[in-house]
């Protein structure tokens, strides 16, 4: 990295290093603390209890490291090369969120901030701390005040060149630079990502209820996803695109150039059928290197016997029977669930007559019982 000006010295190494965007914040994060507040008052957080754990850290980059001056934010593009919305009218298929069909970012994205921070320190002496996702970081109102982009009503960071597709990632340093000015709010009337939303997940704009999200439910939420959801999850088995993929500034997205983040084949439209029979050890073996990995064989599962359910397939039936007495109560239960939307009533009934007598989850036994 080339010494002088150190803001202009290190905007042109990010963006040589394969950034796609970067900007300057000061330690202050505006008037963050009050939504956050207002979020975990309001219970939308569920069960992340580590938000509201941690929510002292979050109120600004001072909070968590009172030394800091600057905070380097950068982004990287993850556009897809196709409209995430046209694989939900493929119901025997799949729709994963398309930030997780490639490598999990955080590793792509940390390796280069490593790098780019050590250089920092290294050229102006000065004390630096990196982040991707792994500490109270508010990355994108930290993105907003760095001019990466603004809030949009979904309460995720749009941005004037890449729209909804950017993962972001930070470095604080207490290297004081110049701040660049705040991203401004350009969703004007459009309200496209509170209408699509298929559980309808905002009580407002710009207000997110998480455990109305079908995100969170699919990723976040470990135990059984209520009976409310499952329908409007259709065929989404990790994460949900709607409010990001109808964002008019998609316009002006561009495909991804990172080979890292561009999707691995099996991910861009698994077939149900071969992901229902994944043991511990196979999904370990197909999701390594994904952030699909850390919800566990089980939780993965539960996801696509609701898609099985919602497939409207009855070639599924005979496949489900097996998981009836699978060793996970959240599978047993969402394959009960998905026989209730497949099967016949007399076949219900058989079904239910010689397993229910067996099961101790007393989750499971409701589902037997709420289809008569």
């Amino acid at each position: 990295m080339k010494a002088g000006n150190p803001k202009l010295a290190i905007r042109d190494r990010a963006l040589e290093m394969g950034f796609d965007i970067i900007g300057f914040a000061g330690p202050e994060n505006g008037d963050v603390g009050q939504h956050l507040n207002s979020f975990l008052e309001n219970g939308f957080h569920g069960d992340m209890g580590w938000l509201k754990a941690t929510r002292d850290r979050r109120r600004s980059p001072r909070d968590l490291w009172a030394d800091v001056q600057s905070v380097v934010a950068v982004g990287m593009n993850y556009g897809p090369a196709e409209d995430p919305l046209a694989l939900l009218e493929l119901p025997d298929r799949g729709a994963v969120s398309v930030y997780a069909r490639g490598r999990d970012y955080h590793q792509v994205l940390k390796k280069k901030l490593r790098q780019l921070a050590g250089e920092i320190a290294n050229n102006w002496n000065c004390e630096v701390k990196l982040f991707v996702d792994t500490a109270p970081v508010m990355e994108k109102p930290v993105a907003q005040m760095a001019g990466l982009g603004w809030q949009g009503k979904h309460t995720n960071l749009v941005s004037r060149d890449f729209g909804s597709w950017l993962f972001l990632g930070e470095i604080f340093t207490n290297l004081e630079l110049p701040v660049d000015s705040p991203g401004e709010d350009k969703c004007g009337e459009c309200r496209r990502c509170i209408d699509i939303c298929p559980t309808h997940a905002f009580p407002q704009p710009y207000q997110l209820d998480a455990t109305r999200c079908i995100s969170y439910l699919t990723i976040e939420h470990k135990g059984h996803i209520p009976r409310e959801f499952r329908r409007a999850i259709g065929n989404r088995i990790y994460g949900c695109d709607d409010c990001l993929a109808v964002c008019p500034w998609n316009k002006f997205a561009k495909v991804t150039p990172h080979r890292e983040l561009t999707p691995h084949i099996h991910l861009m439209r698994p077939a149900l059928q071969d992901l229902m029979h994944l043991d511990d050890e196979a999904f370990r073996r197909v999701f390594s290197g994904s952030p699909i990995k850390r919800l566990g064989r089980d939780r993965f599962i539960r996801n696509v016997l609701i898609a099985v359910g919602n497939s409207a397939s009855p070639i599924f039936v005979e496949e489900l029977e097996s998981f009836i007495m699978d060793r996970s109560p959240l599978v047993r239960a969402m394959a009960v669930w998905a026989l209730t939307c497949l099967s016949t009533a007399s076949h219900l009934t058989a079904l239910r007559d010689r397993y229910m007598t067996l099961e101790d989850d007393p989750e499971v036994r409701a589902e037997w019982g709420r289809w008569l």
